[in-house]
């Protein structure tokens, strides 16, 4: 519970005075560094498992663990547990698995070398391992290959929204804006909408949800002069709006207000005005999180002398003191 909550220190509390371990706590300490991208505590936590020979992993265990090392960074390790979980474990690597050491190639800017790994695996390629792939390539620029994960992923998924607009967002990061236009265009024809962005933060009992743009929240007014004063010292400490995904035919001042009015800044306002200092600040927010507000949380956090915590629909984010737990890798 509180691994998945981000809470990875009470997790810790819980699990390290445990006078007994089975598999399962085992799996779910190593799974909540996994959350949060701690690849070394992770690691080493595996390595207490595996030594203190009383509980061998599982399938799981090594998910957890291979997903760690992507998260945090640590590829050689991932890989080489990736190739040796076989003999040293006697697990079969199952679909789970490649999609992890496909995931962890990818984020190391080796989307080639994931791609060769795709069409060698024995088993069918999976959703996941399509979408792991078109994000990496995303990240590093890999358009030619990202077309091609983004086409698998249209038959195996057709209706999926996320998958089009990582394409297009793709496209049009790499200034092929006619292209991204018609991936977008393509989406409308055949009835496929985007995912609205929400965020929502719990207070006393009650659920207050936030979309990009909105007006709507009684505290709107405080929300909007709080963000405006926020903007300012930010830009003071060196902070530049990130517009490269905003729409293309906006003038840049419009960007810059456009990605001002995410859904995950909205909530950090009515935060931090209502929050007591000392307690962090928890936003779940059911898409990714965007580059900008990424940039943004980390500069507030330290502005502002604040733990914020993000739960996008990839990962935990700890920002604290103008750093984040992911160290910019997501």
């Amino acid at each position: 519970m509180y691994g998945k909550c981000g809470g990875v220190e009470d997790a810790e509390h819980v699990f390290f005075y445990m006078p007994q371990r089975n598999l399962v706590t085992w799996n779910a300490m190593i799974g909540g560094y996994a959350h949060i991208g701690d690849a070394m505590n992770a690691l080493a936590v595996f390595s207490d498992m595996t030594t203190s020979g009383k509980v061998a992993p599982n399938y799981i265990t090594l998910v957890n663990v291979i997903t760690a090392c992507s998260r945090g960074g640590f590829t050689k390790e991932g890989y080489e547990l990736f190739e040796t979980m076989r003999e040293r474990f006697g697990i079969e690597p199952r679909t789970e698995h490649y999609a992890c050491v496909v995931d962890l190639l990818g984020r190391a800017g080796m989307e080639e070398r994931a791609y060769e790994i795709i069409q060698r695996m024995p088993m069918r390629p999976s959703i996941s391992l399509w979408g792991a792939l078109l994000g990496a390539c995303k990240m590093h620029g890999k358009t030619e290959l990202g077309r091609i994960a983004a086409e698998k992923l249209f038959e195996l998924d057709p209706q999926d929204s996320g998958n089009h607009v990582l394409l297009s967002n793709m496209l049009a990061s790499a200034g092929r804006w006619a292209e991204a236009t018609y991936v977008r265009k393509e989406m409308k024809d055949v009835g496929i909408k985007k995912d609205p962005g929400c965020s929502w933060i719990t207070w006393k009992n009650a659920v207050h949800v936030f979309h990009a743009k909105d007006t709507k929240h009684e505290m709107n007014n405080e929300i909007r002069a709080l963000l405006a004063k926020l903007k300012k010292k930010m830009q003071a400490s060196g902070y530049i709006p990130d517009t490269q995904y905003s729409l293309y035919d906006l003038e840049e001042e419009e960007k810059e207000s456009e990605v001002f009015q995410h859904s995950e800044k909205l909530a950090l306002a009515f935060g931090l005005i209502y929050i007591p200092p000392g307690v962090p600040i928890r936003i779940t927010k059911n898409l990714r999180i965007c580059v900008d507000c990424h940039r943004a949380f980390k500069f507030i956090s330290g502005i502002v002398s604040r733990e914020i915590i993000v739960r996008d629909n990839n990962r935990f984010h700890h920002f604290k003191q103008y750093d984040c737990s992911c160290n910019d890798y997501w």
